[in-house]
């Protein structure tokens, strides 16, 4: 039976908490330098959340993307956004903290960070863009979850009756179980309490990457060898306008994959305070995540397409000839699904977070959303049940549940997603940081190798987003709103 404690404030009742008996020796050791309750995180937790949001339903666009590009072209590419993404976080890590990397202010977001370096209207650009991008991903991984579980529902259809049978199935029932699951897992408070998520979906993602990889590896078997070419589907199977349309959708669906740049800030404040310090713990976790995800992506990505060759679907694990063993093919979509309630979590308690803030700041009288309800969950433990929480959080997970029904689309919503966000929050913010960090001289040589490799990934995102737009114009004509059976 819950307790009613009404308008609390969480940091000063959990602080005095802690602190009777000896309250300057207990402060010290439960606090942080900023005043804080101490951070635990450290580089195996960091990974976790970055292998987390990485490795996700991106990865199972590989195989379509190289498809699209070719034997050359598909792998330079996923090489070029790695080597682009761990340099690029590089220089964001070093924003954490203003000043001193040991003792210098705490930025606890991406926004504080380029307020603290950039300030004026480049702010709130990068606030609108990081929370919509955020907003966005929460609809690309219900759309991606109700595909895996209408997968395991079709794949034991064609077992039970055949092939023959057309199995069809619609995915709107599954979102609303994936978001009827978020709503609770959305009540769990902050970042620091979803390391123990991250791990599960992290060993989720590496369960059905593994069985990815390893059926691509007995279909090339079966087939007797590498299918595919040198440049990609080729014109006649399409034509000229959709292999340019399809490569530069490829290009976002890459960009998308490697996407995490957008809470890194927000990863690194989950990091215990130095030595050493959380720069230098950060850079260790982001080589780590990069490195072991860039080996999966290349595994899974070539596999799948010297599985299928050019008609590599835009979803491995449920394209054509991904129907037996039906029992393996149930696992690895139920735990793509597992991995996507964590990484929902992952993306969208950033966006928690500055929504309840700002509420705060707004409205700091505010009885609703001070109210706290304390439930009892085991003999000496409690939960504090924030109303304001529990009502808009849940609101947030009905509205991208809705909007997910309404664009069941998948491959053109992650290119576009990827385009969008990729170059502002993994490209520019950084660089323009580091450049004033640093006191970067204007139009020296790092100056502009710095400029070009901006201007360069800006072109990236334009050309990615634009074909991202063309396929969800496509999708458009052909799908209707709440009819997502197949």
């Amino acid at each position: 039976m819950g307790v009613d404690v009404g308008p609390v404030n969480n940091y000063s009742m959990a602080v005095e908490s802690l602190e009777i008996g000896h309250p300057q020796q207990t402060s010290s050791k439960l606090l942080d330098d900023d005043g804080r309750l101490k951070r635990t995180g450290n580089v195996w937790t960091a990974s976790a959340h970055i292998i987390t949001a990485v490795i996700g339903s991106g990865v199972l666009s590989l195989a379509w993307a190289i498809a699209q590009l070719g034997w050359i072209a598909g792998p330079a590419v996923m090489f070029l956004f790695s080597f682009v993404i761990y340099y690029t976080s590089s220089l964001l890590t070093d924003c954490y903290r203003s000043g001193d990397s040991v003792t210098g202010k705490r930025n606890y977001t991406y926004m504080d960070a380029v307020r603290a370096n950039l300030g004026g209207i480049k702010v709130k650009v990068c606030g609108w863009i990081q929370y919509l991008n955020l907003f966005g991903v929460a609809i690309g991984y219900t759309i991606a979850a109700s595909i895996s579980m209408m997968a395991i529902e079709r794949s034991n259809c064609f077992h039970k009756h055949g092939h023959k049978d057309p199995c069809h199935a619609s995915s709107n029932m599954y979102m609303i179980i994936f978001g009827v699951t978020e709503i609770i897992f959305s009540q769990i408070p902050d970042f620091d309490q979803i390391s123990w998520l991250s791990m599960v979906a992290a060993v989720m993602s590496f369960t059905y990457s593994s069985i990815g990889l390893t059926l691509g590896i007995v279909q090339v078997v079966s087939n007797r060898g590498f299918k595919g070419s040198l440049t990609g589907v080729s014109i006649g199977s399409v034509t000229e306008m959709q292999k340019i349309w399809r490569s530069l959708q490829a290009f976002g669906d890459i960009a998308f994959a490697y996407s995490y740049s957008i809470i890194l800030i927000e990863i690194q404040d989950t990091i215990k305070a130095p030595p050493p310090s959380e720069a230098k713990v950060m850079k260790r976790a982001t080589l780590i995540s990069v490195a072991v995800t860039t080996l999966f992506y290349m595994l899974c990505g070539c596999m799948g397409y010297a599985a299928f060759g050019d008609a590599a679907p835009g979803n491995l694990l449920t394209g054509f000839g991904f129907y037996n063993p039906y029992w393996l093919l149930d696992i690895a979509n139920a735990a793509i699904v597992i991995h996507l309630v964590g990484a929902y979590q992952v993306f969208c308690q950033p966006l928690f977070a500055f929504i309840e803030s700002w509420a705060k700041k707004q409205w700091p009288k505010s009885e609703f959303i001070s109210w706290e309800v304390i439930v009892p969950y085991w003999p000496s433990k409690t939960y504090r049940l924030s109303i304001f929480r529990l009502v808009w959080r849940s609101c947030f997970v009905v509205l991208t549940t809705i909007i997910s029904m309404l664009l069941p689309f998948f491959n053109d919503v992650v290119g576009l997603l990827g385009a969008l966000g990729f170059w502002p929050l993994t490209v520019y913010f950084p660089i323009e940081m580091y450049i004033v960090q640093k006191k970067v001289p204007k139009w020296s040589t790092r100056w502009v190798c710095l400029q070009m490799l901006s201007l360069a990934c800006l072109m990236i995102s334009i050309a990615g987003a634009a074909g991202s737009i063309a396929g969800v114009i496509g999708d458009l004509k052909v799908y209707k709103p709440f009819n997502s059976s197949t």
